[in-house]
């Protein structure tokens, strides 16, 4: 027995054994895969986190070749990686995509360093690597809401001025069909006049509901009554070689909602069911009372346990594979053709359902067609009285005294247009200001309500009204815009007490909303309502 086993000590031998056996340890059981291999791509060693990452075993890869984890588009980084390898140069780590046992691609940082006989010769490379694919996908997520920051930008900033030109082509377009007889050719033209219009006021909504910059104005409403107000219109959206049935549910419960999104959603979601069914087919609405519980939430990420309405629509079409489904509510993917789509359809409608408190679900396989259902939460407040459609027949008249706020000149003379033909005595002014003035100097019989719009140069219509409140704290206020300003609405959902027109309006709905404000004497004071003090226009 030697001297230092004597003593206890341990040689210099089993030190290096025991660090050997340590490295071994840290290597197999790292959570990094760590992989060694010949300068000719042959496996000889494969630890614990390569199995985990990977998903073959030691033995199904050691003796085998590194090249099968490359996909076939990678194989130059393969050539490049082995060709630096053989020249004993380390390859920096880089992000790059792998192909595991099951096909699936994953990301992954990868580097390589060499491995040296004695005599300086290379005789492999050792590689280290990591999944990142989650960075990867928050990566793509960060740059997708970056996208959608810049087109919400864009379509606010664009809207105000195109929502004011649709009014204006609307607006006028509808007073021309007023005045056509019903025999007139000229009817033909001004309805296709009116049917672009309608189509450039969807495109603008669905970038302003998308990015958060419509307004939401919800109602308590019956599902059954929505969706029979649209019937008329949604069947329009069907060749004739698909059958479309109304299935509405018995009892059925409230739901808080926008009528306006309820619509859109379903315009969206028909139009899609109609192209699935290009030789035709059977479309199917349907309303019910469901109830989702903690099982279905738990498998359904995004779905909140609870009572709801659910709105289906189903269509025994060409179905969709599950690649296509799990890209299927992204910004801008669509499967249509180049023009015929803007990828915002999906979008929209599931941004419209999560700010409605809902939940929006899709089952669909290739050729067993599609079904999607809508889940809206039940409220048990009463039916609004709004949240039907406006009433059809001759528009409204009065005699009231209006001021008409607005900058744009064209909406402003077509507003006052409107309104003189239906009996009302307007004033009108070309912002905040100028209005303070225009009520200054006005004498006689008192104004009953001011039509203005939200952003005006010089003083907007909110500072302006609260200036109007404070002399004349009766005055009924409409505000109107083509988008939305914080000033007025929290989240894109108008606040109680609020009265807003979304632009761009048509004569029918800015003269029947003026004549429901001026018949309601629960409407109140503005400022009372949003608690603010009044703001001096000389400041």
């Amino acid at each position: 027995m030697s001297s230092d086993d004597q003593s206890g000590k341990i040689s210099d031998t089993q030190q290096a054994k025991i660090a050997a056996f340590r490295l071994a340890a840290i290597i197999e059981y790292s959570n990094e895969a760590i992989v060694s291999k010949t300068v000719d791509g042959i496996v000889v060693g494969w630890n614990h986190g390569a199995e985990q990452l990977y998903g073959y075993s030691a033995e199904e890869m050691i003796g085998g070749p590194i090249a099968i984890l490359f996909p076939p588009d990678h194989y130059q980084e393969y050539l490049r990686i082995m060709k630096e390898v053989k020249n004993g140069s380390a390859v920096p780590a880089f992000d790059t995509v792998r192909r595991r046992k099951d096909g699936t691609l994953i990301n992954v940082s990868v580097g390589f360093t060499p491995i040296e006989a004695r005599h300086g010769e290379v005789i492999g490379t050792s590689k280290n690597s990591h999944d990142i694919t989650r960075i990867k996908k928050l990566e793509a997520q960060f740059i997708q809401a970056q996208k959608m920051e810049v087109v919400g930008h864009l379509a606010s900033g664009v809207a105000h001025d195109f929502n004011n030109i649709l009014a204006v082509i609307m607006g006028y377009n509808g007073m021309i069909l007023a005045g056509l007889g019903p025999e007139s050719p000229l009817r033909k033209f001004a309805g296709e006049i009116e049917h672009a219009a309608e189509r450039a006021t969807g495109l603008t909504r669905q970038l302003l509901v998308f990015s958060r910059k419509q307004t939401v104005q919800p109602v308590v409403l019956d599902l059954n009554d929505t969706v029979a107000d649209l019937d008329k219109m949604l069947r329009r959206l069907v060749d004739e070689n698909i059958a479309m049935t109304m299935v509405p549910g018995k009892e059925i419960g409230r739901v808080k909602a926008d009528p306006g999104y309820v619509g859109q959603v379903l315009m969206n979601l028909v139009v899609n069911a109609r192209d699935a069914m290009p030789n035709g087919g059977k479309l199917t609405i349907a309303t019910v009372n469901a109830t989702l519980d903690e099982s279905y939430a738990a498998t359904h990420p995004g779905a909140i346990p609870g009572d709801y309405v659910m709105l289906s629509v189903s269509d025994t079409g060409t179905g969709m594979t599950a690649e296509v489904k799990a890209h299927l509510f992204e910004a801008f993917f669509t499967t249509k053709p180049k023009g015929k789509g803007t990828g915002l359809g999906l979008a929209t409608c599931q941004t419209i359902v999560q700010q409605s408190g809902g939940y929006i679900e899709v089952n669909s396989e290739i050729g067993q067609g599609t079904t999607f259902k809508i889940y809206f939460p039940r409220v048990e407040q009463p039916l609004d009285v709004k949240a039907r459609s406006g009433p059809t027949g001759p528009l409204p008249r009065g005699t009231e005294t209006l001021l008409v706020v607005e900058d744009d000149p064209s909406v402003r003379h077509l507003a006052r247009s409107v309104l003189e033909a239906q009996g009302y005595r307007v004033l009108s002014a070309a912002n905040g200001q100028d209005a303070l003035r225009v009520v200054h100097e006005h004498k006689g019989v008192p104004i009953h309500l001011v039509i203005t719009d939200v952003v005006m140069p010089l003083m907007g219509g909110k500072a302006m009204a609260e200036w109007l409140k404070t002399s004349y704290p009766d005055l009924k206020i409409l505000f109107t815009s083509g988008y939305t300003d914080d000033a007025i609405l929290r989240h894109g959902v108008l606040e109680a007490g609020v009265e807003f027109l979304s632009k761009p309006y048509t004569p029918t709905t800015l003269a029947y909303k003026v004549r429901q404000m001026l018949d309601d004497e629960t409407n109140t004071s503005f400022l009372r309502k949003t608690g603010n003090e009044a703001v001096n226009p000389t400041q």
